[in-house]
Order: C-alpha cells, then sequence, then structure tokens
C-alpha cells in the first residue's frame, strides 16, 4: 500500500506539471484559435535560459525565476503576438499550426546552437532534502508546491476567462473578431495578454519539470505531447476537465512505471509502452470526441490555391531532374554524391504530402513514420536487394495509411493532426524499439541490432549498386511519383480532393462519398511515403529508429509547407535542403543553420500561405511553356554546356554559370512573349500615352466584346440576340 501510494504521489506531481502545460496550451487556443506547437519548446528554452542564470552564471535562484518567468516569458509572449500571430487572422488553421511548428524548430535549433548538446546539464529539484511524511510516505516539498502551483493555475485561469471583463473579451474576440471590436473589445490588448500568460505558463512547466529530466532540448520539448492529452480531455475549452486530465495521464504514468517491469514475460515488449501511456490517452481522448460536423466552405481558403499543372509541364519537369541528376552524378565528389543520394528518398516522401495536405487540407503529422514503415519492408523482404520489396513497401503502407484514417473520417483540423502526431510517437517510443519475438518457426525484430541493412536493388537491366548509379534511379523514382501526383491533381479523384478540402459540407450535399475519399487519399499518400522510404532505405543503406523519428518528420513537412503544399518543385526543394551536404558545404560550422532557416521561413507563412515556389517562382515558368520553341532552345543550351563540360572544354563552375542563364532566359523570354501577345490582343497600341500594360495587368476593368456576350449566352444557355424578340434592350 505504501509503495502504490508513493507512485500516486509521484504521479500527481507529473500531472501537476502536465496540468499548468495544458493549461496555457488551453489558455492560448481559447483566446487567439491558435493551437501552440511550440509551447513546450518555449518551456525547454525557458529551462535552459534559467539553468543558464542559476548554474552557469551563479545568481541566486529567485533572481533567475523572477528573470525568466516574469521578465523573459511574458516579453517573449507579446513577442508572438506582434510579430507573427496577429499576421495569421484571414489563414487557415492548417497554416496557423505550421507556423507554431516553425516556432518550435527554430528554438529547438537555437537551444543547440547556443547551449553544446554533448555537455551534460542537470538542474536540482526545488527544496531538495526537505520532505512531508503521510502515512509512512515522504513527500517531496517540491511536489507538493507543484500541485499547489498546479492548482492555483487552474483556479486563476478558470477565473480569468470566466468572471472578467478581459477573459470574456479574449474568448469573444475568437468568436467574432468585429462584432467583438463594434462592443468595445480590444483585440491587440487580449491577444497580448493571452501570449504573455500562456508563455508564463509555459516557462513555469519547463523549469518545474527540468529536474525530472535530463536537460536536453527534445525530451523537453516533446513532453508537450504528453499535455496534450490533457488539453483534448478538456476538449481545449474546459480547464477542470483539463486538470483533472492532466492529473489522469501523470498518475497512469506512474503505475505503468512501477508495475510494468514487474511482468517478467511482457516487460520487455512493454518497456516502450510506459513512454507512450500519455500518447495513446491522448488517440483515446480523440476518438472518444464527439463526431464533428461537417464544416462549410471557410473564407480564409481564398488566400490559398491549388495550381493546376499541365502535362508538358510536368514532363519537362521529371526530364530535367532526370538530366540535372545525372549531370550532377558526373560532376558532385565522391563524398558529395554520396552525401546526396538520399535526397531523393527524402523527395518521395515529400511528394506524399501534396496530395493529403496540400490537396485534400488533412492535417497529418505522420508521414515519416509512413517512410519508416516502408523502410523496414523492404529491409525485411528485399533480401539480395529483390526490387519487388519496394512494390510491398506501398502496398503495406497503404494499408496501414488506410487505418490510420479511420479516425479522419470523424477529426478534423488541429484534432487529426494531434492524432496523425500520437501515432508518429507510439512508433518512435514503442513499435520500433521492440526486441526480437517468436512467432512460430520465425523470428522477427523490426530494427535488428539497433539498426536494419537494406541492399540496393538488384535490377535486371541495369546495376544500380554504385553511388552515381543509385542517384540516378532515385531521380527516375522521384520523376515517376512527381508524374503520379501530378496525375492525380488533373484527374477526377483531384477535384474531388480540393471540394473535400474546400467544404465537406458541399460535397456530402452533392453526394460525394467523402469518407471513401479520404481513405483513398490517405492510403495513397502513405503509399507514395513508402516507397520514399525503401528508396530512403538503399540510399543509405543502413537506417535506426533516429532516421524516422517525429521531430524529423516535421522539419520534411515544414520544408513543403515553405516551399508550397502543392508543388512537386516544392518536394524537389526539400529533398536538396534535408538531403544533400549543400548547407555543410557552405556552412560547415553552423551544424544547426538548416533547421534554423526553416523555421524562420516557415514564420512568414502568415504573409504567403502559397509558399515560395507555388506562388514565387513557378509562375515565372507558365509563360515559357505556351511556346516550344522557347523551351527547345533553353533546354538545347542546357545540353551543350554538359557537351562541353564532358568535352573538357569549361569547368563545373562554367557550366554551371551557362545553365544558369539558360534557365533565366527561358523565363524572360516566355515573360516577353506572353506580354507582347497580350497587349496585341488587348489592344495595347490605343492606350492612352503612358499605360504600357495589358488594362487587367493595372487593375482596370475590360468591356465584354460581343464575341464575349455570345459566349457567355451559349454556355448559360441563353438565345442569342438575334433570337430575342425586340432586341435585348427592346421594350
Amino acid at each position: 500500500m505504501q509503495e502504490f501510494l508513493t507512485f500516486t504521489i509521484i504521479g500527481l506531481a507529473t500531472g501537476g506539471i502536465y496540468a499548468i502545460t495544458a493549461g496555457g496550451l488551453t489558455l492560448t487556443y481559447t483566446t487567439t484559435g491558435i493551437f501552440n506547437f511550440a509551447h513546450g519548446a518555449t518551456g525547454m528554452f525557458a529551462a535552459f535560459l534559467y539553468w543558464q542564470m542559476h548554474y552557469g552564471w551563479g545568481w541566486p535562484v529567485w533572481i533567475a525565476l523572477v528573470l525568466c518567468l516574469l521578465v523573459f516569458a511574458p516579453a517573449f509572449g507579446v513577442l508572438l503576438h506582434l510579430v507573427i500571430m496577429r499576421r495569421l487572422e484571414g489563414t487557415s488553421q492548417a497554416t496557423k499550426l505550421m507556423v507554431t511548428v516553425a516556432i518550435l524548430l527554430s528554438l529547438v535549433a537555437a537551444v543547440t546552437w547556443i547551449w553544446d548538446p554533448n555537455k551534460n546539464r542537470t538542474v536540482q529539484p526545488f527544496f531538495r532534502g526537505h520532505v512531508l511524511e503521510i502515512s509512512g510516505v515522504k513527500v517531496p516539498y517540491g511536489d507538493i508546491t507543484t500541485l499547489g502551483v498546479a492548482l492555483a493555475v487552474a483556479i486563476g485561469l478558470w477565473v480569468l476567462l470566466t468572471r472578467t471583463r478581459i477573459g470574456i473579451a479574449m474568448r469573444a474576440t475568437v468568436d467574432d473578431r468585429s462584432l467583438a471590436v463594434l462592443n468595445g473589445s480590444r483585440p491587440e490588448a487580449a491577444g497580448m495578454l493571452a501570449w504573455a500568460i500562456g508563455t508564463f505558463l509555459a516557462a513555469l512547466a519547463g523549469i518545474l519539470v527540468a529536474p525530472k529530466l535530463s536537460l536536453s532540448p527534445l525530451p523537453l520539448t516533446l513532453l508537450i505531447v504528453n499535455a496534450y492529452a490533457a488539453a483534448v480531455i478538456g476538449r481545449l475549452r474546459s480547464l477542470p476537465m483539463t486538470f483533472v486530465g492532466a492529473l489522469i495521464i501523470g498518475v497512469s504514468g506512474s503505475y505503468a512505471t512501477r508495475y510494468i517491469p514487474k511482468w517478467e514475460a511482457g516487460a520487455p515488449y512493454l518497456a516502450g509502452f510506459i513512454s507512450v501511456v500519455p500518447v495513446l490517452v491522448l488517440f483515446v481522448a480523440l476518438l472518444l470526441l464527439p463526431q464533428s460536423q461537417l464544416r462549410g466552405h471557410s473564407s480564409s481558403r481564398t488566400r490559398e490555391f491549388a495550381r493546376k499543372p499541365t502535362w508538358p509541364g510536368g514532363l519537362f519537369f521529371a526530364v530535367a531532374v532526370v538530366f540535372g541528376a545525372f549531370v550532377a552524378s558526373r560532376t558532385l565528389s565522391t563524398a558529395d554524391l554520396f552525401g546526396s543520394t538520399q535526397m531523393w528518398g527524402l523527395g518521395i516522401i515529400a511528394l506524399s504530402v501534396i496530395p493529403l495536405v496540400g490537396y485534400a487540407g488533412q492535417l497529418s503529422l505522420c508521414q515519416l513514420s509512413f517512410a519508416g514503415i516502408g523502410a523496414i519492408t523492404v529491409g525485411h523482404l528485399g533480401g539480395s536487394g529483390n526490387p519487388i520489396s519496394l512494390l510491398w513497401a506501398a502496398l503495406i503502407c497503404a494499408a496501414v495509411g488506410a487505418v490510420i484514417a479511420l479516425p479522419a473520417l470523424r477529426l478534423s483540423g488541429i484534432y487529426l493532426a494531434l492524432a496523425t502526431a500520437a501515432f508518429a510517437v507510439a512508433l518512435d517510443r514503442w513499435i520500433f524499439q521492440l526486441p526480437k519475438w517468436t512467432w512460430g518457426d520465425h523470428e522477427y525484430q523490426v530494427f535488428k541490432s539497433g539498426t536494419l541493412q537494406l541492399e540496393r536493388f538488384d535490377l535486371a537491366i541495369v546495376d544500380i549498386d554504385g553511388d552515381r548509379a543509385y542517384f540516378v534511379f532515385g531521380s527516375v523514382m522521384f520523376a515517376l511519383c512527381s508524374l503520379l501526383v501530378i496525375g492525380i491533381r488533373r484527374g477526377e479523384f483531384g477535384k474531388r480532393l480540393l471540394a473535400l478540402k474546400d467544404s465537406p459540407a458541399a460535397c456530402a450535399t452533392l453526394g460525394m462519398n467523402h469518407k471513401l475519399t479520404t481513405l483513398g487519399v490517405f492510403a495513397a499518400s502513405a503509399a507514395i511515403a513508402g516507397v520514399g522510404g525503401g528508396i530512403y532505405g538503399g540510399a543509405v543503406r543502413s537506417v535506426s529508429t533516429s532516421n524516422f523519428e517525429f521531430f524529423v518528420g516535421l522539419s520534411v513537412l515544414m520544408s513543403m509547407v515553405i516551399a508550397g503544399l502543392t508543388s512537386p518543385g516544392a518536394a524537389l526543394f526539400g529533398g536538396i535542403l534535408l538531403g544533400t551536404p549543400l548547407m555543410t558545404n557552405l556552412f560547415p560550422d553552423w551544424t544547426q543553420l538548416t533547421t534554423i532557416l526553416i523555421g524562420l521561413n516557415g514564420i512568414a507563412l502568415g504573409r504567403n500561405p502559397n509558399g515560395m515556389i507555388a506562388s514565387q517562382l513557378r509562375p515565372n515558368w507558365d509563360p515559357a511553356l505556351k511556346y516550344p520553341a522557347v523551351m527547345v532552345l533553353g533546354s538545347s543550351a542546357v545540353v551543350l554546356a554538359y557537351a562541353l563540360r564532358e568535352a573538357d572544354v569549361v569547368g563545373n563552375y562554367v557550366m554551371v554559370l551557362v545553365i544558369a542563364a539558360a534557365l533565366i532566359g527561358i523565363s524572360a523570354m516566355g515573360k516577353y512573349l506572353d506580354a507582347h501577345a497580350t497587349g496585341k490582343s488587348n489592344g495595347l497600341a490605343e492606350l492612352p500615352e503612358g499605360m504600357t500594360a495589358p488594362p487587367e495587368k493595372l487593375g482596370l476593368s475590360v468591356p465584354f466584346t460581343p464575341a464575349d456576350i455570345e459566349a457567355l449566352d451559349r454556355t448559360l444557355g441563353i438565345p442569342p440576340l438575334t433570337a430575342v424578340s425586340g432586341g435585348r434592350h427592346g421594350s
């Protein structure tokens, strides 16, 4: 009994920390409509800052606490609101979520950059050595303090949101910002206060939990996943239920830690289960939520679009990718080529994001987990390089994706994102860590001895065991997958996905089976990710659980969001950024620069939710695609530059400069020809003096011509002018 009470108290103390964290999450979501994925990272940063002040510089505890909790945390929250969060008004929920993920990545990279991750750091618990004995159980003062603070936070937040004018104004701003302003509310003040209090609670939780964990960025950051479950139990609205849910999660984890190891037969297989108890609670809580109603059209989506690619453009992109890979394989150094073979696997994984998130608007955070399943399938079934294992990877991942889609049939938005995050974390911490087991006469182990060896595929036509051949093979697979994604967008299925993203309610009204469409896109996306995982595994030859961690998957997703969730070119960008030594070669001493750049660029999504490639780079090429002669001329220049390099007439740098000039020339010539043709068709020569662009380019309205009116009449089924008695304007 004494043991039971001891672990109950330990669990309640841990649950108190979860309650503080979940309370901050609930506050910011209730008052601003933004679910802050960076909440845990903020607490982690505050914990490191506290360590630096107290243990690094020797400042007294009370000074370090005051500066961290009452100066740094509120100031950081106000800065978040002024610089980032208030600019997200009118963006979709996916964009808001991705901006907070970008902040998470930036904070983790910054901490790893500032504080050497190889140095061991510890934080001592408060009131160390002081205990209170209750019924023979010694309770540390620190745990009692944590519980008291958690209870005070829950009561204080409840009073703030339900019994004060500013709290009611915060909630009203989320429900109807315009109406709240008309009634005298000040959204800016309410937003700043909400983020100041939210970051204060994150910092408080981070400092309180630091003594229970090693002072390491990822464990402290991902602790927030445990608090998600408490927030979801409270449905991101009820603070009392959030507090109760946090205590339940803390106690459940404490009991699992103590009693599961006593089960000798199952303990080795349930060791990882202990760490995923909060995640499983989160998943169950999500499944027990009342089914959300189908939403209608959201005006925020008018800022986001999915450009329809053309087959000529898609084929040109595919050929350019393969040709570029062939040139790179002949020019890169041996070390750089070996370090770059993985880019195509990562690029294909990034491609899998396009149908699911870009077209269908389903917030999935577990694409890299599907890739891990694909790599495991190829590793176990691809003995002697059997290429059929790649097909098995696609089929198995498609089946798993369909199963994961089942919660998606009743969840949407942030709840679906949390469900997929729970799945990814469960794989990382438990399933991928399972030891060897026997079933019948066969032995199984997910990752053999911690790593899984993969052989490159044995193709009958060509040997791709070398890095150069495998690099080109990876580009061919990437090109084929990009054409598949383009085919999805141009086909009937792509239209269904876009309709589902825009308005599920309208889809159901028109008789479309939105559930079957959701299952289909999850399965297709998971299959593509599985293929990418197999290609990636063959490139690196040896994979471990760290290759497919949830946090790494966030970087892949963010690279796609930054470049454009609907563009295959964005997947190529992500593959190059994350899968090549480009940044390492340019900045060898700045190891975290790639992650920081991804995070900083992701923060700017509020201004441009369509991404860099989809909205800025791609439109520059559209005019050139209309003129085959321009494309042929530019492509010939690229081929000629490579031929001269192979003949040793020019060097690598000259070849790169010529290719860059040719690409710029293709874009510029296309724009010129398109502008010239548009100018003629709009009567540019008759425009007033000084007007050098078509009227529609200048924001002016262009009157309909008689031909335009007749075409519109035919479309609407209206009789032409001559068939109407008395004419259009007759009496």
